[in-house]
């Protein structure tokens, strides 16, 4: 198996100058209409090939009957054409040497009738002899926001925002909620992978191009099951702390077995045992997929904490003490302040707060400069290893944001600082919004979400020194 240069074919399916749409149509009730949507509105800045011997143009474009009819050379196709057609459209791309394809039709090994599996094997071994890389087939198609392409039956995955984040999916479904949400959190990505059934391109190829991709550097993972799940491990291993791999599997249940194997065709396993192995080999497993968006974000703005000691000050005592429970509960310690630290706070605040960890820093509401003295204490105190900073709006702290800024931008997270600040639209989106830019800080929806995001980088931080 030419599995070196299928690797090295990776680099034009994600970053081609052409791109063919086979099975391209201008009917609203079909996939390769989406298509053309998503690559003519995305910004391609490549040549759109519409292929359908029925059409003379497709949404303004010249049509072709045939891959073969084209006079320039063909980096990218996507088919979109009933799974029956699928064999003679991989002879075609072959023949004129097409160098990757990403396969949306269903129809395969996913389905109950014995003969998707021989027609997904048959076309396997078409792409494999010819080094043809394959996402899919049974997929939503794949996107690489840094070159505007959006190789997908959905126009919408063009409003992510480009970033360093990369998601390699074995579900459609997961891939659409992890992009929404992280359009709502102004969360970038770099691209968008929906591998289906994982035709000849697995999950541990995607790990070995993506730990060399200069645009990727926080590798995310949602998971079924695995055909060979060893290969994942040696691939992860491999590439063992140059980037942080997340993952978030399902199937756990006897019932997410059954729906592994209908959906991808692929039994989802022993769950533990999947723990097990990916903690070997550097993947930390997640249980959800907020944890997995949140954890990312956190991988991609905070150092890892050097030991597992967390300060946490809120403006209100609730927010603490959920956060509280949730560090205690998975490992992690609430800091004893050195006598130093301890003492700048005794002076800043009045004797009714809670003045050793965690810190009310309610009664200083009014005073900036007892805020920004507090959180500067607690930043260069030697017995923390990691900042929780909670606020919630309730209009007398509208300036409790403003009176740390200026402090998180210069400490640049020296260590990790993950803040809930939660208020109402339009109060502190811009200057929360600008720390995160600036890598100041990551903030998240809820106190346990913050404290989950630490925990995970934590637990992160021991899987590497393993």
């Amino acid at each position: 198996m030419p599995e070196a240069k299928l690797l090295e074919n990776l680099k034009y399916l994600f970053n081609p100058r052409t791109v063919a749409v086979i099975g391209a149509s201008d009917n609203p009730n079909k996939l390769g209409a989406h298509v053309m949507k998503s690559l003519t509105q995305g910004g391609f800045e490549g040549r759109i090939l519409p292929v359908n011997p029925s059409a003379k143009t497709i949404m303004g474009i010249e049509a072709m009957g045939s891959v073969l009819d084209s006079s320039i050379p063909i980096d990218l196709a996507v088919v979109v054409v009933p799974a029956q057609f699928v064999p003679a459209v991989f002879e075609q791309c072959v023949s004129k040497n097409v160098r990757g394809i990403v396969l949306i039709t269903a129809g395969f090994k996913e389905i109950d009738d014995p003969q998707g599996a021989k027609l997904q094997e048959k076309v396997r071994r078409l792409a494999t002899k010819a080094a043809i890389p394959v996402i899919g087939p049974n997929t939503f198609g794949m996107i690489n926001l840094n070159r505007n392409l959006n190789a997908s039956f959905t126009p919408q995955f063009s409003l992510l925002q480009k970033g360093k984040l990369t998601l390699v999916s074995q579900s459609g479904g997961m891939s659409h909620l992890l992009a929404f949400m992280a359009m709502k959190q102004e969360v970038g990505f770099s691209k968008v992978v929906g591998l289906g059934n994982r035709l000849n391109v697995d999950f541990p190829d995607m790990v070995s191009y993506l730990m060399e991709d200069p645009d990727t550097e926080v590798i995310m993972l949602y998971l079924e099951g695995l055909d060979q799940p060893r290969r994942l491990l040696e691939a992860a291993s491999r590439g063992r702390g140059k980037k942080p791999i997340i993952a978030y599997k399902t199937g756990r249940a006897e019932s997410g077995d059954r729906a592994s194997l209908s959906h991808t065709g692929s039994l989802a396993g022993n769950h533990d045992i999947y723990r097990g192995g990916f903690r070997q080999a550097g993947i930390l497993c997640l249980d959800s997929s907020e944890a997995l968006l949140d954890t990312a974000r956190a991988m991609l703005m905070c150092p890892p904490p050097k030991g597992r000691k967390v300060a946490i000050l809120s403006g209100q005592a609730g927010p603490a003490m959920a956060a509280g429970d949730f560090c205690e509960a998975n490992g992690l310690e609430i800091a004893a302040f050195d006598s130093g630290t301890q003492k700048v706070i005794n002076e800043l605040l009045p004797p009714l707060a809670l003045r050793t960890n965690p810190v009310d820093l309610g009664p200083a509401w009014y005073d900036a400069r007892a805020i920004a003295g507090i959180v500067g204490a607690v930043m260069e105190d030697k017995n923390v290893d990691a900042i929780l900073l909670l606020m919630m709006f309730a209009s007398a702290n509208r300036g409790a944001i403003a009176s740390v800024s200026d402090l998180a931008l210069r400490w640049k997270q020296q260590k990790p600082l993950i803040t809930c600040l939660a208020a109402p639209q339009g109060i502190w989106e811009k200057q929360v919004k600008e720390l995160e830019q600036s890598g100041a800080l990551t903030n998240l929806p809820t106190p346990e979400r913050a404290a989950q995001a630490l925990v995970n980088l934590w637990e992160y931080r021991k899987i590497m020194e393993k």
